[in-house]
């Protein structure tokens, strides 16, 4: 995302999330407990704006998604999505399906790791948001379901067809996207839906600490794993290895790979500046 922008000032009170700020870890809660967390329109819009935001200002190197109270994120709400949406024309609704994919494409895009934070339950759009975290922290009584086809509609719901096969296989998708059924902690973990499983409780803890090694490191090598991983999905080995050449050749330009040097030369750790 451009770090350039118009006249626009920072958004410094977010209605429908928590946002804070310590020294390079941004750590984001939905903040709907009493709804499971469950995501409105304006939830949905502030977080595409919120990490379109932090993708400019360069400042934030980690970012840990939350979900407060006694599970993540249950999905869409029912009475202010649902409800609403059978009211729509086709125009507005595609307007709508259009703006849930463009957050999944914010946390695949930002130039920084996202880590999701899981505990109880992580439903619909809201296993979709942690799927597409770069890291998924779990406790044991995290539980996925991909919804979609229970309300009627496709699995295949903001980038889910895309991303899930990529993570677990195309044979664990369909079973997971066709029959939306429940999948607990231990199975998440074995066929790789989930990159750490902690004690119970211990999720936000860890994730925040993952978070924190994160943006102690050297950002701008992970801002571009993170980018290559993302761009290489689709591509054939000669320009996958093109596009790593480019890259690499453009990091041994940078401050971090002379700064890795001059700390093994000196035998002490490297000083990263993400640059």
């Amino acid at each position: 995302m451009s770090p350039f922008t118009g006249s626009a000032a920072r958004t410094s009170d977010w209605r429908h999330l928590r946002l804070e700020l310590s020294d390079g870890v941004a750590t984001v809660t939905l903040a709907r407990p009493e709804k499971l967390n469950a995501l409105t329109f304006g939830a949905y819009a502030d977080l595409r704006d919120l990490l379109a935001e932090l993708s400019r200002e360069r400042s934030v190197r980690a970012l840990v998604l939350a979900g407060e109270g006694h599970g993540f994120c249950s999905g869409g709400d029912v009475d202010d999505i649902i409800g609403a949406t059978l009211s729509m024309d086709t125009a507005r609704l595609l307007d709508f399906n259009r703006m849930t994919g463009q957050v999944v494409r914010a946390v695949r895009e930002c130039p920084f790791p996202v880590i999701a934070a899981l505990h109880g339950v992580a439903a619909g759009a809201g296993a979709v948001l942690a799927l597409a975290a770069d890291f998924r922290v779990a406790d044991p009584t995290t539980r996925f379901a991909f919804l979609f086809t229970r309300v009627g509609l496709s699995g295949g719901d903001m980038g889910a067809a895309y991303l899930l096969p990529r993570v677990v296989g195309l044979g664990h998708a369909t079973r997971l996207l066709m029959l939306g059924d429940q999948v607990r902690a231990p199975e998440a973990e074995r066929i790789g839906l989930i990159s750490e499983l902690t004690e119970e409780g211990a999720a936000d803890e860890a994730a925040e600490a993952l978070a924190r090694r994160l943006a102690d490191g050297p950002a701008l090598a992970y801002a571009q794993t993170k980018a290559l991983l993302t761009a290489e999905l689709d591509m054939p080995l000669a320009a996958s290895v093109e596009l790593d050449a480019s890259t690499q050749a453009l990091l041994m330009n940078g401050e971090d790979y002379a700064e890795f040097h001059r700390a093994f030369t000196e035998k002490r750790p490297p000083k990263w500046q993400g640059r």
